[in-house]
């Protein structure tokens, strides 16, 4: 707390619109909020028989602040979520100098798929072969491969992306053998269920087929399902890797 204590005075000359007393106050919740999620993760780790440490937390940081970024970072978090591709790359190049891992949740138009190559660390949402090859074909040879988790539409929401459960083996057939990609996992974003065990259920279908898939391609580690309402029950489920924002950052900014 002391180091983010004095980097909340560092940002208040940086940011000089921000009164000490505000940024102060946003520091100290950012870093509680981190705290107590860590915690509850571990938790659940240990109640459902997990590995410890075995869930990383992915901050989703649209619409938050470089700022908000810098105090998470400040405070251990590594891995970002970003939903939209322009707020990300000017968030990326603010905090160039910083060892942050950069995730793209969002869903992806054709015409974005080059400066989403380029510029992230993983992508969530894969949902189609033409995405796939476009983002192996953009992603410089210098670069290490792009982790990709491959989207898949567990409730069939017209309002959502994500392929179908039974197209996803195709999805990630393709994305496997393609270069300047590694296949890493599934990434699910379910319809809000206030049920435990239906969220649970919900879950579990996905992590049925993410075992399948993992006993054929031996890259896949990682099951990116959960968020702020419903984590407990993904991790239950065997979930590798949860998206927390609102619990991490407040509510965004309208």
């Amino acid at each position: 707390m002391k180091d983010l204590l004095a980097y909340s005075t560092f940002s208040c000359k940086k940011f000089p619109e921000r009164t000490h007393h505000h940024f102060r106050e946003t520091v100290t919740s950012i870093a509680e909020n981190i705290d107590r999620t860590v915690a509850d993760i571990r938790q659940f780790e240990a109640e459902y028989q997990r590995p410890k440490n075995s869930v990383t937390l992915l901050a989703v940081s649209k619409k938050h602040s470089a700022e908000s970024i810098e105090v998470a970072a400040q405070h251990g978090i590594h891995n970002f979520g970003e939903n939209y591709l322009q707020e990300a790359l000017e968030k990326i190049l603010a905090l160039k100098k910083l060892p942050l891992i950069w995730h793209f949740i969002g869903p992806i138009q054709s015409n974005k798929t080059r400066a989403i190559a380029e510029n992230f660390d993983w992508v969530h949402s894969v949902d189609r072969e033409k995405i796939a090859h476009r983002l192996s074909e953009q992603r410089s040879g210098e670069q290490v491969a792009l982790n990709v988790c491959v989207q898949v539409n567990l409730s069939a929401e017209q309002s959502k992306s994500g392929t179908t459960l039974k197209s996803a083996l195709e999805v990630c057939a393709v994305v496997a053998k393609l270069p300047g990609l590694t296949l890493r996992g599934l990434m699910a974003i379910p319809a809000p269920q206030s049920n435990f065990q239906e969220q649970r259920a919900n879950f579990n279908q996905l992590a049925i087929e993410f075992r399948a898939l993992a006993a054929l391609y031996p890259t896949m580690d990682t099951l990116s399902m959960g968020m702020s309402n419903d984590f407990e029950a993904a991790i239950a489920e065997g979930s590798t890797m949860i998206r927390i924002g609102t619990a991490l950052f407040g509510s965004r900014p309208i």
